[in-house]
């Protein structure tokens, strides 16, 4: 159950010029002369940061330029721009929306922070309260801008509510980073470790240290990644994070916020609701509380299957079996195809239907046939229902305790602590009913770890998102991804790590500029 009221329309700031007659106030309209002044106020503007997760750029094309941007994922979509966008690396128009929506988006959310930042300070009330709010957009605004440095890279700092006459200028990708982890420890400073029912979903202190830990692993800061999410794996934190027995209660809507989950996006379904995202100005009543996502990645005629799974993927899960000779079961978690069921095609469901029923292409001369399609399932809601809407209440969890463990062993690893990383991997592979590492492949030396450890990221964390900040990390981005991968051949290095700048915010600021090779 959601537990954030969502979302609020935050104080709009409303200036009247022309003559002076028509001055007058609009009595429907808040401005900030009579907004933040209570702690209700200060509430408001708190739920509004955690809004933005609505919008249609982080709930619907954050997943495509995460996902099928990377090697794990494909577009065979009509609409071009979401091939060459997202999968082909053959960007020629910086104005597309699929292009503006996730950067605008992360924009209006540090907008939103920044207002609470500059005005909840001056509110009389509790003052643990009020750290905590505040500490909430600290997290919120460093979310924001660790998410424009993995995407976008060199964007401009905006630390306070804007004026008219601000034209920040682009500031290096390092440099946001390093905006995103003052955010970050800051926060963890402040927040509670974990909050009574009716808050469930707020940013907590593990949150924090998380996504701190995630900051500085993409930058091979690893002793302070270390550091960082040491809190959540051998410090207080430890005691309140453990893995779900069951791997796949991580993505549905029925077990939601459980002991796993560290970083949730909360979506609910708003019975109002006439829209597909938040963007729609004025209608607070009707705005959309969910994701619009699961019907772009749903198998056809469920969805429109404008993203899909590449099928090397599944080819990792079946390396090895579990001690007791079965099927690695987080296969049938992540992905939807021909064999979810083990039996084969015959006997797999997708939403009610069985596979070789469902509309996919079934021509065997073409490549993606009916035989090698993969769907993503994670963000699907095929556990609760046998259709796809545009305003899903499945949460999204951002960051599970499994990814903070691979985390944390990859960081140890990366110092030369490999025999001391064994322990955290060996807690993810006992979830999946595999053997220990330590006993499976004991002894690897620090190189063969961290191959180790890509393949074990493959399995646990393929379809949520994370894919492409750990082939940056890892230095893996490149034509070379082309063998399983067919758009990586146009990748150019020095260029295809980022997505470009919007072209309208160039040319409305001066002080911008466009990334390299664009």
């Amino acid at each position: 159950m959601k537990k954030i009221l969502f979302p609020i329309a935050l104080a709009a700031i409303i200036t009247a010029g022309c003559k002076k007659d028509l001055t007058i106030a609009n009595p429907n309209i808040g401005t900030t002369t009579d907004f933040w002044k209570t702690a209700s106020d200060a509430l408001q503007g708190i739920n509004s940061i955690y809004s933005t997760y609505h919008r249609e750029g982080l709930s619907r094309n954050l997943y495509f330029a995460t996902m099928v941007r990377a090697d794990e994922g494909y577009s065979t979509s009509p609409n071009s721009d979401i091939v060459n966008t997202f999968d082909a690396f053959n960007i020629t128009d910086y104005t597309d929306y699929l292009i503006t929506s996730v950067y605008q988006d992360d924009y209006i959310g540090i907008n939103r922070c920044n207002q609470v930042l500059d005005n909840v300070p001056a509110i009389d009330m509790d003052a643990t309260l009020k750290q905590q709010y505040l500490a909430e957009a600290k997290f919120m605004r460093g979310f924001f801008y660790y998410n424009l440095a993995t995407i976008y890279g060199n964007v401009a700092i905006m630390l306070h509510t804007p004026k008219p006459t601000d034209y920040p200028p682009t500031s290096p990708r390092d440099s946001v980073f390093a905006q995103a982890e003052r955010d970050f420890a800051d926060a963890a400073a402040v927040l509670p470790a974990s909050y009574d029912a009716a808050n469930i979903g707020r940013a907590t202190k593990g949150a924090a240290y998380a996504m701190l830990g995630k900051a500085y692993m993409q930058q091979q800061k690893y002793a302070e990644a270390q550091a960082a999410l040491a809190w959540l794996v051998t410090e207080d934190g430890k005691t309140l994070y453990s893995l779900m027995p069951d791997y796949r209660s991580n993505f549905i809507e029925t077990a939601e916020n459980n002991a796993e989950s560290v970083f949730e996006w909360q979506n609910a379904v708003n019975p109002n609701d006439t829209h597909d995202d938040d963007t729609q100005v004025g209608t607070s009543d009707n705005l959309n509380y969910g994701t619009s996502i699961p019907p772009f990645f749903a198998p056809s005629p469920i969805g429109f299957t404008d993203g899909q799974a590449r099928r090397w993927p599944v080819w990792e899960f079946l390396q090895e079996k579990t001690i007791s000779g079965g099927r690695d079961p987080r296969l049938a978690a992540t992905y939807l195809y021909d064999s979810t069921d083990e039996r084969g095609p015959a006997y797999t469901l997708a939403f009610g239907i069985i596979w070789n029923n469902l509309g996919l292409n079934t021509d065997p001369s073409v490549p993606h046939g009916n035989i090698t399609e993969v769907c993503f399932r994670k963000q699907l809601d095929d556990a609760t229902m046998n259709g796809e809407v545009f305003h899903s209440g499945n949460n999204y969890r951002y960051v599970r305790y499994a990814d903070v463990l691979l985390l944390y062993a990859e960081a140890l690893n990366a110092q030369g602590q490999t025999a001391a990383a064994y322990p955290y991997v060996d807690l993810v592979r006992a979830r999946a009913g595999l053997a220990a590492l330590s006993i499976a492949r004991p002894g690897l030396d620090q190189q063969a770890f961290l191959a180790q450890l890509k393949h074990e990221r493959i399995t646990e964390l393929s379809g949520e998102g994370h894919r492409f900040e750990d082939l940056a990390r890892w230095g893996d981005l490149g034509p070379g991804l082309a063998t399983r991968d067919a758009g990586f051949a146009n990748f150019k290095a020095g260029k295809d790590e980022l997505l470009p700048i919007p072209q309208y915010d160039l040319d409305v600021n001066p002080n911008l500029k466009q990334n390299p090779g664009y």
